[in-house]
């Protein structure tokens, strides 16, 4: 790939690294609900249950991955939490026979997991300070070209056996700790401890309170991406459900997931071009994107068609692809030192939507079916714009705490 050209070798290997390990991820995510309620014989609401928990670890992982960063290191925190995650992956199997083990299970995934990525954002954030918002851009596409990689073939293994796409998922994680232990290892060795930058101006205590008194920067992004994935639940406890009610094999609804990872990768331009007309900074970034969710639900609503979900995929990965570099470059270029702090913080804000969503979807899903589901994503998406709108007022003038170098 041409592109790849204009980056250093560490940065290829990263890329390579990071594709792998989201090709992995991508075998088990969009069919958990799919083995709950076809494989174990539970209903939605238990489907939901079972990923409200593991979200519930998610909050509570990013925002303790966030606030170790400095405390207990990069490399200890990326490398222990990913070598745990992969041991939960590969006992997931075995747990699946008792309910609450099972349960248990998802906690301890979603928890390690999501510890890790802060620390991730944080570590490019602060490793590669002149192109990183560039970087956080190209590292979101190798990982969705991953993410194509393995939905596209996560339907099939899911009809030879469910347990072969976590096993694999459990495997791709533990070769990410590896990767990671080897590399930043050789950092260290080279450089010390990871540069930071120059700061321009100082902030006011690295102390979580204090830190939390600057709600300009954190709050309503953190409420946006809140209602952003609790609303984005539609996919997976409202049509993932209706493909099978409706008789469609696996195969249909992983095709939208592979349908969202090769946009990511092929409409690169389209989005460049949007961030040129009409969104050239992080918050109008995330507003339009938030625009672009909204249209993918009224579409689901309107119409109930597989063909109608696969157009609105469309929509809502145009909204993915302008919000997923957003949220991190805005934080990084405006905390400074205490980045993966807010990184953590807001990450676990998203994560308290994915909470919420999946449960309060499964719920409606075995009451009225896909219609009052769209109802309800419709609704939020119009509070997700309200939040990111008043987010990019409050910091229209902002100055970045980093200077260029």
């Amino acid at each position: 790939m041409r592109w790849l050209q204009n980056y250093p070798r560490e940065v290829k290997v990263f890329l390579v690294a990071s594709l792998i390990n989201s090709a992995g991820g991508s075998l088990m995510w969009p069919l958990i609900t799919m083995f709950i309620f076809k494989e174990l014989g539970r209903s939605m609401t238990d489907a939901g249950l079972v990923i409200l928990v593991q979200n519930i670890g998610g909050i509570a992982g990013q925002i303790l991955g966030g606030a170790l960063y400095h405390r207990v290191g990069v490399k200890r925190l990326i490398v222990g939490s990913l070598v745990f995650n992969a041991a939960g992956l590969l006992m997931l199997p075995y747990g699946a026979a008792n309910w609450y083990v099972f349960m248990g299970l998802m906690l301890v995934i979603g928890f390690t997991n999501a510890m890790s990525m802060p620390a991730i954002q944080a570590f490019i954030g602060f490793r590669f300070t002149e192109r990183r918002a560039e970087l956080f851009n190209v590292v979101y596409v190798a990982n969705n070209i991953g993410v194509a990689l393995g939905t596209a073939i996560s339907g099939v293994l899911a009809r030879i056996s469910y347990h072969l796409s976590f096993m694999a998922n459990g495997v791709t994680s533990l070769v990410f700790a590896v990767f990671f232990l080897a590399y930043l290892t050789r950092v260290e060795r080279e450089q010390g401890d990871l540069k930071v930058g120059k700061r321009r101006k100082s902030t006011s205590g690295h102390r979580p309170l204090s830190l939390l008194g600057d709600f300009r920067v954190y709050l309503f992004m953190g409420i946006g991406s809140l209602f952003l994935w609790l609303a984005n639940s539609i996919w997976n406890n409202g049509v993932s459900p209706y493909t099978i009610t409706m008789g469609m094999p696996e195969w249909k609804y992983s095709i939208l997931w592979t349908l969202n990872g090769i946009l990511i990768f092929a409409a690169q331009p389209l989005v460049s071009w949007i961030r040129r007309l009409c969104a050239g900074t992080p918050q109008l970034q995330m507003l339009a994107s938030g625009v672009f969710y909204l249209l993918a639900y009224i579409c689901i609503l309107v119409f109930h068609s597989y063909s109608a979900m696969a157009f609105a995929m469309v929509l809502a990965t145009l909204g993915e692809m302008l919000i997923s570099p957003a949220i991190p470059a805005f934080i990084s270029e405006h905390t400074g030192k205490t980045a993966p702090f807010y990184l953590g913080l807001v990450g676990g804000m998203g994560f308290a939507g994915r909470v919420i969503g999946p449960y309060a979807m499964g719920v409606l899903y075995d009451w009225g079916g896909l219609t009052p589901v769209a109802w309800l994503a419709v609704v939020i998406a119009v509070l997700t714009i309200a939040g990111f709108a008043v987010h990019a007022a409050i910091n229209r003038d902002r100055k970045a705490l980093y200077e260029i170098n």
